[in-house]
């Protein structure tokens, strides 16, 4: 009987280890929001995501997604491999990076009508390297279920980046202060999560060359699916966030962005981390009966009694809340706000365990869903680009939401092993 149960204890606390971590970690920037809103413009919110697009699309992919892999052989020396291989990759991709935005940094600019990204074109490879590792490492670290010094990093990132913000912000360096911020909190996750791995010499000692090209041939499915879906799942994103840059302008991006910063905390600060748990607990579930539908279920159970009530609750003084709390000149990006909580919502759910796909070694699907998410996006954007900003985000809301209930059902049929 105490065995029975023991896996949902260990699930459980897993679960509120990376909470604790996520929650004190989201409240630090929910802390300081109202005085970032008030210390920087929204065209320095606006010029920041825009950088954030650009190393998002590219940090994402620059591993070659083989850190997803890392989780799923049953031995050790298989995954420092996988980790090692990931790396070198990271590398590569970086130096390539840096030469093509060295060669196309004006073009760059000018397709994005917007001068100020010049210089910080060039920090975009620094950016990217960091992301690689960042993702690296903390599939490693979860791996090695250290849940506690994932959750301490999370508080120490969001620490350090609102240190440098907040400093920088009050001597009125624009967005500056928020890139800054990105960029060191990002360094010290990598420094953090690091530590451990690399003071495991016997672990260390099992990469070697010979291994390290047989994991790259038993999981070629990832870079060859996987890096495709994720950039369209980014470029789905992130592109239309610079599109609405160039087609509106920089400060509606500015106020957008915000939008997604704040609606984006649920699946932060509770969808990540059950989210990160789900991989760990429905790959053992895998490799035992071959299916992950009992984690799955669990799983959506929970996700749906917690996001409901969350933004049922926000749907209904989002616009005010953005008003008292950013300050009144932000109610328009409350007014965004609430048009787009039900797509949150819907995210919410299933991007926390949209991980099925790869337990399940189904990538192939992911990648068509992450197509027809691009497609819609951009089909949105054409159809809606004559008009105001709020019509093409209800169009977009409705038409991306839509898609995600669709995969939400396909991702159960893949848990069951029917797909």
């Amino acid at each position: 009987m105490h065995n029975r149960f023991q896996p949902q204890s260990e699930y459980s606390k897993n679960v509120l280890t990376l909470m604790t971590g996520s929650t004190l970690s989201q409240a630090i920037p929910i802390a300081i929001s109202p005085i970032l809103t008030r210390i920087y413009t929204p065209e320095d919110f606006g010029l920041y995501a825009v950088y954030i697009a650009i190393i998002t699309i590219l940090g994402t992919i620059v591993s070659g997604r083989y850190e997803l892999a890392i989780m799923l052989p049953k031995k050790d020396e298989d995954a420092i491999n996988i980790f090692a291989l990931g790396l070198v990759i990271t590398i590569c991709l970086t130096v390539l990076t840096t030469i093509l935005v060295i060669t196309f940094n004006d073009y760059i600019v000018n397709l994005s009508n917007n001068q100020k990204m010049k210089y910080w074109l060039y920090i975009v490879p620094v950016s990217v390297f960091l992301m690689g590792c960042y993702n690296l490492l903390i599939y490693f670290n979860n791996r090695l279920k250290n849940f506690n010094k994932i959750s301490n990093m999370f508080i120490f990132r969001a620490s350090s980046s609102a240190v440098v913000q907040l400093s920088l912000g009050f001597i009125k360096t624009g967005a500056t202060g928020l890139i800054s911020g990105q960029i060191f909190s990002q360094l010290m996750a990598d420094i953090h999560l690091s530590i451990i791995i690399f003071r495991n010499k016997i672990l260390l000692s099992k990469i070697n060359k010979p291994k390290m090209i047989e994991m790259a041939k038993r999981y070629r499915d990832f870079p060859k699916y996987s890096v495709l879906a994720i950039l369209a799942n980014k470029l789905s994103y992130q592109l239309t966030n610079i599109i609405v840059s160039a087609i509106y302008s920089i400060t509606t991006l500015g106020y957008y962005a915000h939008v997604q910063r704040v609606l984006g905390l649920p699946s932060s600060l509770i969808g990540t981390s059950i989210g990160r748990v789900f991989i760990h607990e429905a790959s053992k579930e895998k490799q035992n009966t071959g299916k992950a539908i009992q984690t799955f279920k669990s799983t959506m159970k929970k996700l749906i009694l917690i996001g409901l009530p969350i933004f049922a609750f926000l749907f209904m003084i989002v616009e005010d809340l953005f008003a008292f709390v950013f300050g009144e000149p932000w109610r328009i990006a409350g007014e965004y706000a609430q048009i787009v909580i039900p797509f949150f919502f819907v995210q919410f759910i299933i991007s926390s365990i949209s991980s099925t796909e790869t337990i399940m070694e189904k990538q192939n699907l992911d990648l068509l869903f992450n197509i027809a998410i691009l497609a819609g996006s951009m089909i949105v954007i054409v159809v809606s680009s004559s008009f105001g900003f709020k019509i093409f985000l209800i169009n977009w809301a409705i038409v991306i939401s839509l898609l995600y209930v669709i995969y939400g059902f396909v991702l159960m049929k893949m848990a069951d092993g029917k797909i």
